[in-house]
């Protein structure tokens, strides 16, 4: 049986139809797998690119100088002397004298009051004690003037505890010990050995040496706050031994001489000098041999008055 037009007409548009439905099939089909397949590349191209990015190098500060970094401690030292001024505090020294076999000769023990002046500081001796071999037995003592002051014992403890500081020092310390602000530093080489972790803190080892050790006789080495650029721990040593005709001629040498300071930081971001300590032995004369004990402590800081914090200077990021 023959079929309508209008049957006919209707299985051509249901033909035409399912045809469409089929290529757009097709068409979304072969997109869907393009897109896919570009998603892949372009998910691959952002890995090698990051990889690429991350294995390249990157521009970095450059490292600082042993001579920047001393420059930044002089700075800070000589911008800390206004604040340091400011503090009152306590300062104990302690002398020991023994002869090579152990013998103890003499003991002294000195407690000051140290307080600012408009040019530095001045220390109040507030108790002086003590102890020396006489005549078989200790004899103890306190107060001034000390019994046996003017012996060798006695003589070599007062001139070491009156080198160990000055009136013109800020902080407790005399300034010519240690190459720390920048008039200091101009007679000095400076090394940068690396950087360390000390107690806790982040910091730059540094030797110095004089650049005429017939000028200034210390050598040594620093470490820096690798932020704040203040000294924490500063070691020194003679930058040469006597020299062999004074040792041969007058018998005077001072083998293991030097001095190792600890810096205590101060809540405003002052740093003080908090200990001091040194043993050396010295031969004066071909008869006169002492080994001797050195301790300076300072303690109990206290400001004076309210004043603006320390800005130190750090290091640029």
């Amino acid at each position: 049986m023959a079929k309508r037009p209008t049957a006919q007409v209707r299985d051509l548009s249901l033909g035409l139809i399912a045809s469409n439905r089929e290529l757009r099939y097709h068409r979304e089909r072969n997109f869907r797998g393009r897109s896919v397949t570009m998603s892949v590349f372009a998910c691959g191209a952002l890995l090698i690119a990051t990889a690429s990015f991350a294995q390249s190098p990157q521009s970095e500060p450059p490292a600082l100088t042993a001579e920047a970094v001393m420059a930044r401690v002089a700075a800070n030292q000589d911008r800390g002397d206004a604040l340091r001024k400011q503090y009152v505090y306590k300062q104990r020294i302690h002398i020991l004298t023994h002869k090579p076999g152990g013998k103890l000769m003499r003991e002294e023990t000195a407690d000051y009051n140290v307080v600012p002046t408009p040019g530095g500081t001045k220390k109040k001796l507030t108790l002086l004690t003590g102890r020396y071999w006489h005549k078989g037995r200790y004899k103890q003592f306190t107060g001034r003037p000390a019994p046996g002051e003017d012996s060798f014992d006695g003589d070599l403890i007062d001139d070491l505890r009156n080198d160990l500081s000055d009136d013109a020092g800020k902080d407790g310390l005399a300034r010519r010990w240690f190459p720390l602000t920048g008039e200091e530093q101009a007679d000095y080489a400076f090394k940068l050995l690396g950087q360390e972790v000390l107690e806790g803190r982040s910091v730059f080892h540094i030797s110095f040496q004089p650049k005429d050790n017939g000028e200034i006789p210390w050598a040594g080495e620093v470490y820096v706050d690798a932020v704040e650029f203040e000294p924490v721990r500063v070691f020194t040593r003679l930058a040469q031994r006597v020299p062999l005709m004074i040792r041969t001629l007058l018998g005077i040498d001072l083998p293991g001489m030097g001095f190792d300071v600890v810096y205590q930081r101060q809540p405003d971001g002052v740093w003080f000098p908090a200990t001091l300590g040194t043993e050396f032995r010295i031969r004066a004369a071909f008869v006169i041999n002492r080994q001797v004990s050195v301790s300076l402590d300072n303690s109990a800081f206290e400001r004076t008055h309210v004043v603006s914090r320390m800005k130190v200077m750090r290091e640029v990021d």
